[in-house]
């Protein structure tokens, strides 16, 4: 897997790039979260793929922030630059779900257990010890605050929360549901068809969702607004669903 993010003029953030590209041990384990995910629990993906699309997603919200004045906290307190938000992002992202590997409950605590050796790897002459011990602080703490009920302290971490849960089109809902169960949790994933971020009329981003069934406010009502509400960056944000055509059955029958 390649990771699908524009790099521009970002020397530091291509370096990381290409070691998570090339990361032997990364590239494993979330393996192994699907085989645990999908495999074994019949759950939705939690590896490379979630990983891809919620890289590319994050990258562009928190850019889009940037473009209307909203400073990363690493700027903010630590006086770092917008790369190395980019940076706090990426790695995030790359380990926030790994805790799989050893259980679905808690896994983000799981994560960030297991995410400081792989940071140590992948920023290792890339920062001097203070940078890389704050670029792993940050992480770490984005890390554990995608959980959707735990508040962030930072921009860099409300936007990876918003970000995981913006990873629903056709079926790839974050609620886990059982796979081919007429569970309004399954119904409700397959509703969503598209999701886009761009440039907001009135707020930083606007985040468009095209639904082809109504059952689709589920995973809105009970995935996207918590994590929105909880993220601590939800004042940037305007969402748009609609339904596109006549709606679409999704489900023939349903027995009990």
């Amino acid at each position: 897997m390649t990771l699908d993010i524009a790099i521009g003029d970002r020397p530091r953030l291509k370096r990381l790039v290409e070691r998570i590209d090339n990361c032997v041990k990364l590239k494993t384990y979330w393996q192994c979260c699907n085989v645990n995910a999908i495999d074994r629990l019949n759950l939705n993906d939690h590896g490379p793929t979630h990983i891809k699309i919620v890289a590319k997603l994050a990258t562009t919200i928190l850019r889009l922030l940037g473009q209307a004045g909203v400073r990363p906290s690493v700027c903010v307190n630590y006086h770092l630059s917008e790369e190395d938000a980019e940076i706090i992002v990426l790695l995030a992202t790359c380990l926030h779900d790994l805790g799989h590997i050893v259980d679905r409950d808690h896994h983000e605590e799981y994560s960030i257990a297991l995410a400081p050796a792989l940071l140590a790897e992948l920023l290792t002459g890339l920062y001097a010890e203070r940078e890389q011990a704050i670029i792993t602080a940050e992480t770490l703490h984005a890390i554990v605050a995608h959980d959707t009920y735990i508040q962030p302290f930072t921009v860099e971490a409300g936007t990876l929360k918003v970000a995981d849960a913006l990873d629903m089109e056709q079926g790839r809902a974050r609620i886990p549901f059982s796979k081919g169960s007429p569970s309004i949790h399954a119904v409700s994933a397959m509703a969503i068809e598209r999701v886009q971020v761009r440039p907001g009329k009135e707020k930083p981003v606007c985040i468009e969702i095209q639904m082809s069934n109504s059952a689709g406010i589920f995973q809105l009502d009970n995935l996207l607004k918590p994590k929105l509400q909880n993220s601590g960056i939800k004042e940037y944000f305007e969402i748009r669903a609609e339904i596109t055509g006549p709606e679409k059955k999704i489900l023939d029958t349903y027995q009990i």
